[in-house]
Parts: structure tokens; sequence; C-alpha cells
């Protein structure tokens, strides 16, 4: 996804993440590395999501810049600004959150 995950665009996030999980799907990525705007309708549907992903023993990994919250991209610095962020797997690109074998960023 790209540009905003706010009160419009969030209910289509939420939408996607039921409709891989009704499909079967475990394990959902979703690549916030080109958004540039995220407020607190777009932090509410990760944290549903990730809820969501767990309740039916999955994993929601993010991929975010491999930067830290500090000086990252936006979605990191509200994901660390209000603490949630430790919550997430965040991986740097999708081959890194789509290889078992790499670990998730540290927050």
């Amino acid at each position: 996804m790209s540009g905003e995950l706010d009160l419009v665009s969030s209910p289509v996030v939420r939408q996607s993440v039921h409709d891989a999980v009704a499909e079967g799907q475990h394990d959902v990525v979703l690549d916030l590395s080109e958004v540039f705007f995220c407020d607190s309708s777009g932090v509410g549907v990760l944290i549903a999501s990730r809820r969501l992903m767990k309740s039916c023993g999955g994993r929601l990994r993010l991929i975010l810049p491999a930067r830290g919250a500090e000086d990252g991209s936006h979605v990191n610095k509200v994901l660390g600004a209000l603490g949630v962020r430790r919550l997430f797997d965040v991986y740097p690109d999708a081959l890194s959150a789509t290889d078992e074998k790499c670990r998730p960023l540290s927050a």
C-alpha cells in the first residue's frame, strides 16, 4: 500500500486482512514502506489486524524501512511514539519478511 493509512483507507486494509484469513492465509505481510501518513485509525487497524492474526495462530509482518522509529518512516515514528512498535514483527523489505530464517528488526 502507499499514501495514507487513515480513516478512509483503514477499512480497506481491515477488509483485506479479514479476506486473507477467510481464504485460509495465516501469515500476512503489509508493506508500509510507501505510506507517508498514519493516524490513529491506521494504528488501530494495524493492532486489530495483529490481534486477528494471533487469534487464528498466524502472524502479521510489517515492512518498514530499516531505520529506527526516531529517524525512519512516518509509520515507524507514529508506532514508536505510541509505544506499540514492539508489538509488531517489522522487516526492512519483502524478502526478509517472507524468509523464515530472518529475524524482525528490533523496536
